[in-house]
Order: C-alpha cells, then structure tokens, then sequence
C-alpha cells in the first residue's frame, strides 16, 4: 500500500491543529512537539517549510509561532506531500533500476495506477481530508475516471 512519509504526517498534525485552533492563535513547534510527541527537529523544519510556501504565516519573538495563512481547501494532498518530501510523485517503471522492466506484463497497469493515484491526490484537499467526519456517516468521494495514458488506447 501506499506509505505517507512522517514529515507528511507532522505538516497534517501541524495543519489540523492550527485548524481547530482558529486563525489568531499562534502554535509553535514546541507546542506541537509537546502535544503529539514528534522530534523537535524535524517538525520545527516542516513548519518553516509550509512557512516559506506560504501555507503558515510566522510571527517571530517571545510570543510568536505559526498561523494558517492559506485556505486548505486550496490547498491538495498532492501538493503538500511534493512539497514537504521535496519530489514529485509517480511509479514509472522506466523511472527506476527495475530487473524485469523488459520482461514486465504489468507496465501498463502500472501507469494506470499512477495516472489514478494521483488524480485523486491532485483532487483531495487538506480541508476534506483533515475534516472530522463519523466513519459510519463518512461519504464517499467520487471515483475519478482516470484519463488514457499514452500507450493505453
């Protein structure tokens, strides 16, 4: 399955935080190390991050911290999780060492599954993903249709 990168995680625990807390309230990443447990190091970098993309907004001395500055319903999955890891996402099998790329019969799949994926993250925003909603209730997102990829038709 798909594996979210912990300073993916930290940004969403960051972002849902600053979320609930409304958009006066500074929160520093002391604060957010000390509530959720998460090293220093790494969350106070994840924040100057989403800082200098615009997303939080710093107020610097004794009293600052962080604020939201960018509505998450902007703002997608995609985008942050390219942002934070500092890479754009795909499985392409020509991209990588693969011993079996010339022998492969899942190639197109492969990029079916990609072309997917990421509509789907392109599509999600922060605000629906972070929203609180009860499991049993939970609506269901639309299924993107994914687009031919070249070589599919």
């Amino acid at each position: 399955m798909i594996k979210i990168n912990r300073r993916v995680e930290y940004a969403l625990m960051v972002l849902k935080l600053l979320k609930d807390k409304g958009l006066n309230e500074l929160t520093t990443a002391r604060e957010v190390c000390a509530r959720f447990n998460t090293p220093f190091d790494t969350t106070a970098k994840v924040m100057q991050i989403m800082n200098t993309a615009g997303i939080l907004q710093s107020q610097k001395g004794v009293k600052g911290g962080y604020t939201l500055s960018k509505d998450l319903d902007s703002l997608s999955y995609l985008e942050l999780a390219q942002l934070i890891e500092g890479k754009s996402f795909h499985m392409d099998c020509a991209s990588g060492p693969c011993e079996l790329l010339h022998s492969c019969n899942i190639s197109g799949p492969i990029k079916r599954l990609n072309h997917y994926l990421l509509s789907i993250f392109q599509t999600l925003s922060i605000s629906e993903l972070l929203a609180e909603e009860k499991l049993l209730g939970m609506k269901s997102a639309p299924r993107p249709q994914p687009t031919p990829v070249q070589g599919d038709l």
